[in-house]
């Protein structure tokens, strides 16, 4: 691709932004705030921290988007707004740690990634980013994804559209023919398709980690070993060198990112924690051993039951999967309930994520049905997409309890979530920065 055309098709991407911007239905600061007024949330019953006990008829008193006071009873204040949630049950917004807001997969998507304009990219993820945050989800980890996603991460923190917070990775570190290099076409459009992410060697793999920095990255996704949906017969073992491994986490850490790496082989797991990656989205084939070396290095896993699921779905239903994602779905897809059953049982620390982008976006919530499945209880899963995932994601100090001098970020549900699941999804109220985006009538 020419310079020229790079430049034509980076300002198509930020045209549509701008257009869906001009077209949104609400107003609020570049904060993503409600311009500085008081509100007061009229709470029947909050899980101000998950996992710990909950408060009952007490006002949250919200200022320039922050939660500011949390008061015994229903008060009233001159000028201030009123939402009444007295019947209701409050949680703080839900965060996904994995997902990829810029597509979603269905039987037309080896052609979409030929024939979309980035533009095009630019407007799907942000229907996405806002069917999201509609389904409770007021943060999320994008990891992997094409530059559009950085600039929708722009906007959505500038207030120009609607959408959860946003850490991303933009491409993931992969290594020449691994899952997140392109694959399934002419040789000539897969090397023009190729991330530039994509390395081999030590020395190669510090510029790729270097370049996805200086792209834009929060956290450094890498692809540890083979994956289901990369049309190439090329296994879910490990990818990387243990070298290569070693380089990436040093070069990310003295960037000040940390690594993720998606990982479903026993071995491409465990050579990735040895090598201080912070976290394991999917961890398929883990086992008692795998348990313990997350333990030792304190990692968390992203299990994506969900995705898995919804691939066994499609290998066995329908035809539209290449022959080689059929086979490693049918293969890789089963495994993942029990995955979460082990480590679960084991001690590893869990972080809530879907892949959704996999799934379809707004259904991100289905994922705690397989959570519960596991065995956790129904408050550990809502802990899991709380606190535990701030943590994950590195805004722990921002969103994740409903507590003085954090980010207003509140949903609602009718019934009790600890007593039923589902409840969660389907979100009757959801407020992000003090901005209500549905309910609050």
């Amino acid at each position: 691709m020419t310079l020229k055309s790079k430049i034509l098709n980076t300002v198509a991407g930020f045209s549509a932004l701008a257009v869906i911007s001009v077209t949104a239905s609400f107003a609020h600061d570049a904060d993503g705030h409600d311009g500085g007024h008081v509100t007061l949330v009229h709470a029947g019953t909050v899980m101000a921290v998950p996992g710990e006990r909950t408060l009952n008829q007490v006002t949250l008193v919200i200022e320039d988007g922050m939660i500011t006071d949390i008061i015994d009873g229903y008060i009233e204040r001159g000028g201030a707004d009123i939402i009444d949630l007295s019947d209701d049950y409050v949680l703080p917004g839900l965060i996904d740690s994995h997902v990829h807001l810029s597509h979603e997969w269905n039987p037309n998507v080896r052609l979409d990634r030929v024939t979309k304009e980035s533009g095009d990219v630019a407007y799907d993820s942000a229907v996405n980013a806002k069917k999201t945050l509609m389904a409770g989800f007021t943060a999320v980890q994008d990891v992997g994804g094409p530059p559009e996603i950085f600039a929708l991460r722009r906007a959505v923190n500038a207030g120009k559209m609607p959408g959860p917070h946003i850490r991303a990775s933009g491409s993931a570190v992969s290594i020449t023919g691994g899952h997140g290099d392109a694959h399934g076409y002419l040789a000539e459009i897969t090397d023009m398709m190729r991330p530039e992410t994509v390395c081999d060697g030590p020395a190669d793999c510090r510029r790729a980690t270097r370049l996805a920095v200086k792209r834009g990255a929060d956290v450094i996704k890498i692809t540890a070993t083979g994956g289901v949906l990369s049309n190439t017969n090329a296994g879910t073992g490990q990818q990387f060198f243990n070298d290569e491994l070693d380089a990436i986490v040093e070069a990310a850490d003295k960037m000040g990112r940390k690594v993720t790496a998606h990982a479903h082989g026993k071995t491409g797991i465990e050579s990735a924690l040895k090598a201080g990656v912070k976290s394991i989205e999917h961890g398929t084939y883990l086992d008692a051993e795998t348990v313990r070396l997350f333990k030792k290095h304190d990692a968390v896993l992203v299990p994506t039951v969900l995705a898995g699921m919804t691939v066994v779905d499609w290998a066995e239903n329908t035809e539209w999967l290449p022959p080689n994602s059929r086979k490693k779905a049918l293969e890789v897809g089963p495994q993942m309930q029990d995955m979460l059953t082990t480590a679960y049982q084991g001690g590893v620390k869990i972080a809530f994520g879907t892949d959704t982008g996999v799934s379809a976006h707004g259904e991100n919530a289905n994922e705690f049905k397989y959570m519960v499945a596991a065995g956790m209880s129904e408050e550990e899963a809502i802990r899991s997409a709380t606190v535990i995932a701030a943590e994950h994601i590195e805004m722990g100090d921002k969103i994740g309890t409903i507590e003085p001098g954090k980010y207003a970020d509140l949903i609602a549900v009718d019934g009790d979530p600890r007593a039923d699941i589902l409840e969660l999804i389907d979100v009757d109220f959801v407020m992000k920065g003090g901005v209500v985006y549905k309910g609050g009538e």
